[in-house]
């Protein structure tokens, strides 16, 4: 252990009244209960390491810095959000770019949310950061860096991490991707598989090491050179003791020499962490990378149909030892396929719809993950159009087509091509389109992570790639009812 979190102390809670409400979070300890999800008024707005915190000490405000405060919690609060991760003093700043928010719940009970923070996107002071809550949520830590510079010294991008619990043992690993000198795609893509590990609840954390991902037909060939990567979800155990992790990988610029990450050949991997959860010696992980040969999944791009533009994968486990991938494409839908072998192996991707031959799932090109639940239940997040919502051009336009955020909750069903069905979209967040953070964002909900504990569904999301936000999703949102368990044949309108 080499690096030790001096800041585990709680940021007081704030209160500020206002005409916007916000839920009132559960106290610690107490049950959760219909009455406790209420609007409160006037509100407790409960933030930590975030505002006035951040830039001028937890308990320090001044004429200059309390006016910016305010309005960037009053457009923080913009979603209804139950909780505040992190929240900037201002719109521009060393900490204006934050996204990526993997929240993950140790066995002691602590809240530890990862994220990638930055000036701007891909900025050289990209780094990666956590942030401990004991309260579940209510108060948070001061930001930790875990990796990269916030001085923006070139040739130190740290990005894109994604964190793993280890069950029983309380052993937490973070893996992202290191920036090594190489820029092929870009400098916050190319990079090796870094992780640290803590033995205490994530307060202090070990030196960093590497692991490698086996190179395929996209990738460049010098020996030793970096890959084109990015994972955003975290890993899955699976029902035969896998621990896996999908991930997209880009084509190396010898291989295609123009396109961005949204034109240039990409493919969906997997990491399997061999024996993370046996090995008692962190720095001998071994990991493969699948699926077998030198292809991973790939959808056509429709106006060029050469290229493959398959990119973010979430995985989940199906009955009989199967896996479902689902995926961004540039079609205006969702993509998924299936694996029988544990990720060897697959079938070819398609359309996800909401039932088996019913309506295509409209989707840009975004983050699409899929959650499940303990009793079966999926949850899967999604943006309800095929790229031009609120004026955008086509799955690429970001900026527009990325609000509000939605989801579908399924079901598995005995079908043999594809086995869940959804309801219909139910709208989770929006911020109604006001432009904020240091590249005037709209999206919402992007690169989010969500989990159970004590009877709630706890789910955490950016907001405009600026703010760090949570929700407890009710159980009406959650709600199955008229769902197909199974002997489900044909029907092309999911219950909902």
């Amino acid at each position: 252990m080499n690096q030790r979190n001096d800041a585990t102390q709680m940021t007081r809670v704030s209160t500020l009244k206002g005409r916007r409400h916000v839920p009132q979070s559960v106290s610690p300890g107490s049950p959760a209960s219909p009455a406790q999800r209420t609007w409160a008024a006037p509100l407790l707005l409960l933030i930590a390491a975030g505002c006035a915190a951040t830039h001028t000490g937890a308990d320090k405000l001044t004429a200059t810095t309390a006016p910016a405060m305010n309005a960037a919690l009053r457009n923080a609060l913009a979603s209804n959000p139950d909780f505040i991760v992190y929240c900037p003093a201002a719109k521009t700043g060393s900490d204006a770019a934050n996204q990526h928010l993997l929240v993950v719940l140790t066995p002691a009970g602590t809240f530890l949310a990862f994220w990638t923070q930055a000036s701007e996107e891909n900025a050289p002071d990209q780094r990666i950061v956590v942030a401990r809550s004991e309260d579940r949520g209510r108060t948070w830590g001061r930001p930790m860096v875990l990796a990269g510079d916030p001085a923006g010294r070139k040739g130190h991008w740290a990005s894109w991490a994604f964190p793993f619990v280890v069950p029983y043992s309380g052993r937490v690993y973070v893996f992202w991707n290191q920036y090594t000198g190489v820029t092929d795609a870009r400098e916050d893509t190319t990079g090796a598989l870094a992780y640290r590990w803590s033995y205490d609840d994530g307060r202090t954390w070990s030196e960093t090491r590497t692991l490698p991902i086996r190179k395929t037909a996209i990738s460049n060939p010098q020996p030793g050179s970096p890959e084109n990567w990015v994972t955003y979800q975290c890993p899955i155990i699976t029902p035969a003791g896998d621990v896996l992790v999908g991930f997209t990988r880009w084509a190396s610029r010898k291989v295609q020499p123009e396109g961005g990450l949204f034109d240039r050949d990409s493919e969906i991997g997997f990491l399997r962490f061999d024996n993370i959860l046996s090995e008692t010696d962190p720095t001998k992980l071994h990991v493969t990378t699948l699926p077998d040969g030198e292809h991973g999944l790939r959808v056509p791009r429709p106006d060029k149909p050469r290229i493959s533009v398959a990119q973010e994968p979430s995985i989940q486990p199906l009955s009989g030892n199967r896996l479902i991938c689902v995926m961004r494409t540039r079609a205006g839908c969702i993509y998924f396929a299936l694996s029988h072998d544990g990720a060897h192996t697959w079938d070819q991707p398609r359309p996800l719809r909401f039932a088996p031959g019913g309506q295509k799932i409209p989707h840009p090109l975004a983050p699409c993950p899929l959650y499940k639940l303990h009793d079966g239940r999926f949850v899967l997040l999604f943006f309800n159009n095929d790229g031009t919502a609120n004026g955008g051009k086509g799955p690429t336009d970001s900026r527009k087509n990325r609000r509000p955020a939605f989801i579908a909750i399924g079901r598995e069903i005995d079908d043999p091509d594809q086995p869940i069905a959804f309801t219909w979209p139910r709208q989770l967040v929006d911020n109604g389109g006001i432009p904020d953070g240091p590249s005037n964002q709209t999206g919402i909900a992007t690169y989010t992570s969500l989990f159970e504990y004590d009877g709630r569904v706890y789910f955490w999301y950016p907001d405009r790639k600026h703010y760090l936000l949570g929700k407890v999703l009710s159980d009406a949102l959650l709600s199955d009812a008229g769902l197909p368990r199974k002997g489900f044949e044909g029907v092309t309108r999911p219950a909902g």
